[in-house]
């Protein structure tokens, strides 16, 4: 070729070909020079290329400048318009739009709000979206990487090759983008990154990947979330109008990859546990499904924990669309389905966010504030616009995009303290000089803002283990703006008191009562949950005190107490049939228990519990509020026995709840009440139909007008051993 004032020179054409150039957006594609149009092409393995139209006008012929594939010539054009080109090689013929022939799909309006933090539609501009771009079908791609100095997409569509396809970055922004004409729905793809000083980084999966490949491969899939088909409707639409402090939730936790598995312990699809285990929450009569992270991660172990795809619902039980299906599913049975999100840290593997650009990008580079050390992975930096934006658009992604009906967020305490698990001098104090950490204090109350203000009805749950305050109370009152807690202090009080010999327990009667004192200075969850049945702390039943009927009694007993304490209540899959055998995520459930009587005795309780629950205003109305709540005995530490009532705050039916936390059944015991008249026994876990003894009160007893503990009224009733009773009073 005649050298020309637009002829590209030997040394660009090199960079280009060899993937060292930083923007070929500024040489490849169409340039005008004076009235002529100039075309450039880098196509791999072609020996001659010709442009046309994309109706198939011929354009004219490219020259190759460079055996690996720089092409370079002048086009029969009038102003810019897409083309196609037709490349050769031998007797091979193939089409191709060449993308830096495009414009840039993001405008300056998302430049603007990306800098500024406040987009909150970053799922729709970031990642991998099919779409029709300037008239050519493709991928539009985009990914957030400032101090690179070359990214690429690589995958499927270009045979993974790191030189086809560099990105244009969006300098304001630090953004990278390209649109690929061909690239398609299903094909696997990641990010080929040189880090300053322009080293060769590990390949790295899309921050914001809708789907993955399987372990243990890593690789991004380019799939599509807007197009889901949803019949939940009117679902959506009773929840927005219900205050979910004051309805039941009875939340069954689960594992999806260890609820129940198929012949030859393959995982169930998501289309399978929408048949499955759906039906067997409505049957059971729970509220909701929460679900351990099912954001996608390298490590089976983790359950979920360690997330390398935030935005992806794991691959082992299939894809979004199966996902999509099994929440649709979940709502048209009544059924609200909770997610475990872990925005407090992130695992160290490679291809993951971890120095993404060759720098700390989305973790604190000082290991003083970027490293977790209880669990080996970075911290991110709360303090940085764009990470906190990536965070909270994930939140409403989940809630938005599969209509999940809420975020239990994991960790809380370990975001909130700067010191969590340091030593002295292994952490920063904050610009005040304390341990707070305020840039995640200020995230977690813009997410949870964001949260309910674009998805009415679901809920935030902090799984927060301190004496935080004020961690579900409004953001505008200063509070963290959750709408619930785990209380952590009724799990561990409660089980460290079920542990001990009855003949002690007198001795430790506060252990059950000091909870009191708090329970509703937040709005709480009871949690009993995969963590206290894991890592050598056996199972529930395994922790009862006693010989074998007495640690399935004081199992039942128990769950009567919780399901009669105020606070909403959650259960670990499998601990409805008391298995004996902690949990593990590499098998199935242990459903072959419920062929035994006390087994199944204590499914059926927990299932006439949760429809106990659920129908009477009297145990959920009031969970969160002291009018519920209503102490009638407290101080009989003798004979370890605890009585309350609970009020629907409406002057309607009341509920007493009586437990007797010992072997020694008590008759003639007197039972203060809120109210004379015909008091109906409506639960007794020491029932035979539960397997137990069958003492009781012959389905109610009748109280008298007279006073007793500074009650109104009271009656004899007959406690069962190791037995909670409930009595109903309507008038």
């Amino acid at each position: 070729m005649a050298k020309t004032p637009w002829t590209t020179d030997g040394a660009e054409i090199a960079a280009i070909v060899e993937g060292r150039h930083g923007d070929p957006f500024k040489r490849l594609g169409l340039h005008k020079s004076g009235r002529s149009w100039i075309a450039r092409a880098f196509v791999p393995g072609a020996e001659t290329l010709s442009a046309t139209t994309l109706d198939g006008k011929p354009l004219g012929e490219l020259e190759r400048r460079h055996e690996a594939g720089f092409f370079e010539g002048a086009l029969k054009l009038k102003d810019r318009e897409t083309i196609r080109y037709e490349a050769a090689r031998g007797k091979d013929r193939w089409q191709l739009i060449d993308p830096y022939v495009l414009g840039p799909v993001l405008g300056p309006m998302d430049d603007y709000f990306l800098a500024e933090g406040t987009h909150l539609r970053l799922y729709d501009k970031m990642g991998a979206h099919p779409m029709t771009h300037e008239g050519a079908e493709g991928v539009h791609f985009a990914v957030w990487a400032p101090n690179a100095e070359r990214v690429s997409v690589i995958g499927d569509f270009n045979n993974w090759d790191g030189r086809r396809h560099v990105m244009r970055k969006r300098m304001d922004i630090g953004v990278w983008e390209i649109f690929i004409p061909g690239a398609a729905e299903g094909q696997g793809y990641k990010f080929e990154l040189l880090g300053p000083g322009g080293a060769l980084l590990p390949l790295k999966a899309d921050p914001y990947g809708f789907f993955s490949e399987l372990r243990p491969n890593t690789a991004s899939r380019v799939a599509r979330t807007d197009n889901f088909y949803w019949s939940d409707e009117p679902y959506l639409k009773a929840r927005a109008g219900r205050d979910p402090r004051r309805s039941p939730m009875s939340v069954y936790e689960v594992h999806l990859g260890s609820w129940k598995r198929k012949d030859g312990n393959t995982f169930l699809t998501y289309d399978d546990l929408a048949a499955d285990l759906i039906p067997y929450v409505v049957w059971m009569g729970f509220t909701h499904i929460e679900l351990l992270p099912i954001t996608e991660h390298p490590f089976d172990p983790s359950w979920g924990y360690q997330p390398t795809g935030l935005f992806a619902p794991t691959s082992r039980f299939g894809d979004p669309h199966g996902f999509a299906r099994f929440v649709d599913a979940a709502h048209k049975a009544g059924v609200g389905v909770i997610l475990d999100w872990v925005p407090a840290h992130f695992p160290t593997d490679e291809h993951g966010l971890s120095r993404f650009d060759g720098t700390a990008l989305y973790e604190h580079a000082d290991p003083r504030q970027g490293y977790h050390p209880d669990w080996n992975t970075a911290i991110y930096n709360f303090g940085r616009r764009e990470v906190q934006s990536y965070l909270i658009n994930n939140a409403l992604f989940w809630l938005e995009r599969y209509h999940l009906d809420g975020l239990r967020v994991d960790a809380v305490a370990s975001m909130l303290y700067l010191d969590y698990s340091r030593k002295e001098g292994e952490w920063i104090p904050n610009q005040f000089g304390g341990r707070e950490n305020l840039e995640a204090i200020a995230f977690l109350q813009r997410m949870n803002h964001e949260a309910y203000g674009h998805s009415p009805g679901a809920v935030t749950i902090a799984e927060e283990s301190t004496a935080f305050p004020g961690v579900s109370k409004p953001t505008h009152t200063g509070g963290l703006g959750f709408g619930f807690k785990w209380n952590m202090g009724f799990m561990h009080d409660t089980l460290e008191y079920l542990k001990r010999d009855p003949v002690h327990r007198r001795h430790h009667h506060h252990e059950l009562t000091f909870g009191l004192l708090y329970a509703f200075s937040e709005n709480f969850v009871l949690p009993l949950s995969h963590d206290e049945v894991v890592h050598g702390k056996g199972s529930l039943l395994a922790k009862m005190a006693g010989d074998d009927w007495q640690k399935f009694a004081n199992l039942r007993a128990y769950y009567g107490f919780m399901w009669g304490y105020p606070g909403k209540k959650l259960l670990f899959m499998g601990q409805e049939m008391a298995p004996w055998m902690e949990w593990t995520e590499s098998r199935s459930l242990d459903w072959h228990l419920l062929e035994h009587a006390p087994h199944a005795g204590m499914q059926r309780l927990v299932r006439d519990l949760n429809t106990l629950y659920r129908s009477h205003p009297a145990l959920h109305a009031r969970d969160c509020e002291p009018e519920g709540f209503e102490w009638l005995i407290a101080d009989d530490e003798a004979n370890s026995v605890y009585a309350w009532a609970r009020h629907s705050g409406e002057g309607g039916a009341i509920v007493v709840v009586v437990s007797n936390f010992t072997p020694v059944p008590r008759e003639g015991y007197v039972l203060p009440l809120p109210r004379g008249g015909q008091w109906r026994e409506i639960l007794n876990t020491d029932a035979e139909i539960y397997g137990g003894s069958g003492k009781g009160n012959m389905g109610g007893v009748s109280a008298s007008s007279g006073p007793s503990h500074g009650k109104p009224a009271s009656a004899l009733i007959t406690v069962p051993p190791l037995g909670t009773l409930y009595f109903l009073s309507e008038q």
